[in-house]
């Protein structure tokens, strides 16, 4: 958006608010989505081929077993969509699919014919229902880029676990101009603040990224979508509340999902044959983030913990009762660098780590949870996450990912 808040000018001509590395920043979001979603006013407006830019990345799906392009999702009331948008284009992926108004439904799926299935709904077209469908087709990680109506409906409802906003250095200050997250009553108001996880230039502009956790209806309700909205989103069943860390070797709800965004961003990693994709979260006790990190973030060796305590300070006071979460058990025993992650998390005076799954014996010998243990801390195995942040290494195991 711009600094004023406008997602576009008014006007025919399309208003560019990224450079070239925030949509180089974009598209590896997009190669690790299983699905793209936009509403019809985008493909209106816009055109979206919604496809994946770099040759690599469409490879490296490939290898992991998946389509080489996300499918591409999109929904509306009225069912007016053009049968020749790039949005229907034959991309070698996954494909498109459409959700209508149950009124408008057979008619639109005469018009497109077999270019995409019409999806039926009645109306109003509820987001929760579209989710639980896509769930049911493979959908596990979902990635919203608009418009302003479905970034507003998504955030409203409380269907957000993380937001990547970027905000270009400009101001449109046109009256009719659409706007990001426009008037609405929002989960997160003044009293129960997002947090925000990372902020990142990106040449003339910034990227704010924060988690949202599950206060909404959705939370509730069990049927839980997890996007980064504003341009990108997750879809995933849920896992808790995600309010502070808890105290002792209890797993509470909060401990499910902020183990659940650390899973979400091993897939950030750079893939690597010999090295595992992990993603660390440090929690203050307070729920806010001191800082994650995944792996290789900012070096070919470095790990995930390792780069999530390298942005705190080694003297803030939190670290004592603050809990990290990290995908996979913390090293004991590296090639890479002189200091395996548990001796690390020992010298940063933490008191609690949560894992997903232990470290298979592939590259170096686990015990990371033993020694930690050994030193006093409080080491929690949550084994209901773990197949997911397998599924996320399935390349270097030797496995099939999970179908999308």
């Amino acid at each position: 958006m711009s600094v004023d808040g406008c997602l576009d000018a008014p006007g025919p001509e399309r208003l560019v608010l990224s450079g070239n590395a925030d949509l180089d920043r974009v598209d590896a979001e997009r190669s690790e989505a299983d699905a793209i979603m936009v509403g019809a006013g985008t493909i209106r407006r816009d055109n979206p081929r919604l496809v994946i830019r770099s040759a690599g990345r469409r490879a490296s799906r490939v290898g992991r077993g998946l389509p080489e392009n996300p499918a591409r999702v999109t929904l509306t009331a009225s069912g007016d969509l053009d049968p020749s948008a790039r949005f229907f284009d034959a991309t070698g992926g996954a494909g498109p699919v459409v959700y209508c108004a149950a009124p408008q439904a057979p008619k639109l799926q005469n018009m497109l014919n077999d270019s995409a299935p019409v999806i039926a709904v009645p109306p109003p077209v509820e987001l929760g229902a579209i989710l639980a469908d896509l769930s049911r087709r493979g959908v596990h990680r979902l990635l919203v880029e608009g418009g302003a109506r479905l970034g507003r409906e998504f955030l409203a409802n409380g269907l957000v676990d993380e937001l990547a906003l970027t905000v270009a250095p400009f101001f449109v200050g046109a009256a009719a101009a659409p706007r990001f997250a426009g008037p609405g009553v929002y989960p997160h108001d003044p009293a129960r603040p997002m947090h925000l996880a990372e902020v990142r230039q990106l040449d003339d502009v910034v990227l704010l990224r924060y988690l949202l956790g599950g206060d909404g209806p959705a939370a509730r309700t069990g049927n839980r979508a997890r996007p980064s909205a504003g341009r990108d989103a997750v879809a995933s069943e849920n896992r808790g509340a995600a309010t502070g860390p808890g105290t002792g070797a209890e797993v509470t709800a909060a401990d499910q999902a902020w183990l659940a965004q650390a899973i979400e961003l091993s897939r950030r990693c750079p893939p690597s044959p010999s090295a595992f994709c992990v993603g660390a979260v440090v929690v203050a006790a307070d729920g806010a983030v001191m800082a994650t990190g995944y792996s290789r973030e900012t070096g070919p060796s470095v790990h995930a913990e390792e780069a999530a305590l390298a942005k705190i300070g080694p003297a803030d006071p939190r670290l004592a009762g603050a809990t990290l979460y990290s995908s996979l058990e913390p090293c004991r025993v590296r090639a890479s660098q002189p200091t395996p992650c548990a001796e690390l998390i020992i010298a940063a005076g933490l008191r609690r780590v949560v894992i997903a799954w232990l470290e298979p014996p592939v590259f170096a010998p686990g015990g990371g949870a033993a020694l930690l243990r050994e030193a006093g801390i409080t080491v929690v195995e949550v084994p209901g996450l773990a197949a997911e942040a397998r599924a996320v290494n399935a390349a270097v195991l030797g496995e099939r990912g999970p179908a999308s």
